[in-house]
């Protein structure tokens, strides 16, 4: 109801533009965008103008990189992704040129949404100053009026009543033409002068502002009408609030806004008769479930498909890559056989030849060979290292005798690597090996909270099992200290029907800069070795969260 005109506004320019700019280099992924929006396909539309923003960048055209994410940051807004929108948003503006004036509009387009995502997270005063850069580089005078509202009404919805009374009146002298635009601002304009003064009678305006709506059929005006006209007369005329609570609920249905009608509905559940509030009452808890079962599944909906985007473009490379040393090894085989055919003439170049294959063969196996014992002195060596020098780190007095007994085991394992030593010992207690290398990177600047790891917790899990649950969390322990910048970090452990849940949970930067793609994927590796899976959320409350389960 409040947002939907400047959505359609927004949605429009980006249209527009879409097929301007496709005359300078082509964008299929940018056309699909549009398209899959057009359908309400929004995850598709999402995940096409990402991957447009990518091949804007490679193209060095940042207008068109900012773009996408300016359609990305509002798709993410509507959807209820309000951190995922505020993300894209910011990258927007760090691609958009204040100086230019072909981006100001989609700058003051993008600092709109950001105050519409500010004030929804009640983040008032931050939603002022976006609206007003919204309003610095804006360049169309119907586009001004939007933006003028949505400052007001935030000055309301933050009780500022002057500052938003102010606002309403400057936009009232200069919009005398726009029938709707006026409505809306009369509305807006005595129900605020309410808000401030309860005694004031707003009636009157209310019906100038609803007949002008009824006569330009403007259906979200009406609603917005008939929501302030039943709250104006709950505490005076029960029967005429209801009967525009009523009126409110019809209108919003016809315009499906879930938001409205569940406005409605309150209001119809507090006004009506015992028998037809329980009727109200259940419609209003079904549509409630599921408005915010969508909204939470919005919320990691967007950040898994940016991860799979990235995986996937990771992967293409890499199989891009792999293709073109299997077409170089082509070309090498098709030139040897060319020699080959010559030696079958000389028995020299023939003995020169089985010669090269098995040096061949011979340098594969050592390749093969050094990229095993390199990934174990990763894990058992180089994590073990960085473990002690953390532990010694965070140490005011060390203790040299403990110190060399680690050094020492740190020598034996490179030492008999080649015979599978592992870094825990199969004869100790297992979860004080664990207790032990957690605790060993906490210090003063980290703190580390965990619980659940007890001896009962692993009984009847093997020797396997434990093993790679240790190095993955020593994986993910080591790259959280070097990378993360995290202050807290909290572990739980529990086991349900005999499946272990790990939630691993910190307040650092994210998953971007906190583990390394290599450490990525050994972890994908060791847990998808043992049957299990882990999860990535980096966006509730700005925390990563990590949740490793597995069959014991």
């Amino acid at each position: 109801m409040k947002y939907f005109p400047l959505l359609l506004l927004i949605f429009l320019y980006s249209c527009s533009d879409k097929n301007s700019h496709s005359q300078d280099q082509t964008n299929t992924f940018y056309d699909k965008a549009f398209e899959y929006r057009d359908q309400n396909k929004i995850d598709s539309a999402f995940l096409n103008f990402y991957k447009a923003k990518d091949v804007f960048l490679q193209q060095r055209d940042t207008l068109g990189a900012a773009k996408c994410f300016v359609n990305m940051a509002i798709i993410q807004e509507k959807q209820g992704d309000n951190f995922g929108s505020q993300e894209s948003g910011i990258s927007a503006i760090r691609l958009l040129n204040k100086k230019s004036d072909k981006d100001r509009i989609f700058l003051a387009i993008n600092y709109n949404t950001l105050g519409i995502v500010s004030g929804k997270q009640k983040n008032y005063n931050q939603a002022t100053e976006f609206y007003k850069q919204a309003l610095l580089f804006n360049v169309n005078p119907n586009d001004k009026i939007i933006y003028e509202n949505n400052l007001a009404n935030n000055y309301r919805r933050n009780s500022q009543y002057g500052k938003a009374l102010e606002t309403y009146n400057s936009i009232a002298k200069g919009n005398q033409k726009n029938n709707v635009e006026l409505a809306r601002t009369i509305t807006n304009l005595v129900y605020t002068k309410w808000l401030q003064n309860p005694a004031y009678n707003p009636a009157s305006e209310f019906y100038k502002a609803l007949k002008i709506r009824l006569k330009e059929k403007d259906s979200w005006g009406l609603n917005s009408s008939y929501s302030h006209l039943a709250d104006y007369y709950t505490g005076k005329q029960k029967d005429s609030a209801l009967l525009y609570a009523k009126k409110m609920y019809v209108v919003a249905k016809e315009i499906e806004s879930p938001d409205d009608q569940i406005e409605a509905l309150q209001k119809l559940i507090a006004l009506d008769n015992p028998d037809s509030s329980k009727k109200y009452f259940k419609v209003y808890q079904k549509l409630n479930d599921s408005l915010q079962t969508a909204r939470n599944k919005a919320k990691n909906q967007f950040a898994l498909i940016r991860y799979e985007t990235e995986k996937n473009k990771a992967d293409f490379l890499e199989a891009k890559t792999e293709s073109t040393q299997r077409q170089n090894y082509i070309i090498v085989q098709y030139f040897v056989i060319g020699i080959v055919i010559l030696a079958f003439i000389l028995g020299y170049f023939e003995f020169k030849k089985r010669k090269k294959i098995l040096q061949q063969e011979k340098l594969l196996e050592v390749k093969n060979t050094e990229l095993k014992y390199s990934k174990k002195v990763h894990d058992r060596v180089a994590n073990r290292i960085y473990q002690i020098l953390s532990s010694v780190e965070n140490k005011a007095i060390i203790d040299r005798e403990s110190l060399l007994f680690n050094l020492e085991n740190v020598y034996e394992t490179s030492r008999d690597i080649s015979y599978d030593n592992e870094d825990i010992n199969e004869n100790q207690n297992y979860f004080e090996q664990l207790h032990n290398m957690l605790d060993s990177y906490s210090s003063d600047s980290v703190t580390i909270i965990y619980f659940g790891n007890n001896e009962e917790l692993w009984n009847g899990v093997n020797f396997q099992i434990k093993t790679e649950i240790y190095l993955i969390l020593q994986e993910l322990m080591t790259n959280m200290k070097k990378h993360s910048q995290a202050d807290k970090v909290f572990l739980k452990f529990t086991n349900e029907k005999s499946i272990i849940t790990i939630s691993y949970t910190d307040n650092g930067i994210g998953i971007k800069n906190h583990i390394p793609k290599n450490g990525l994927q050994n972890m994908e590796n060791r847990i998808n070795s043992i049957n299990g899976k882990i999860n990535f959320d980096t966006e509730t409350n700005n925390l990563l969260k990590i949740n490793i389960t597995f069959p014991i």
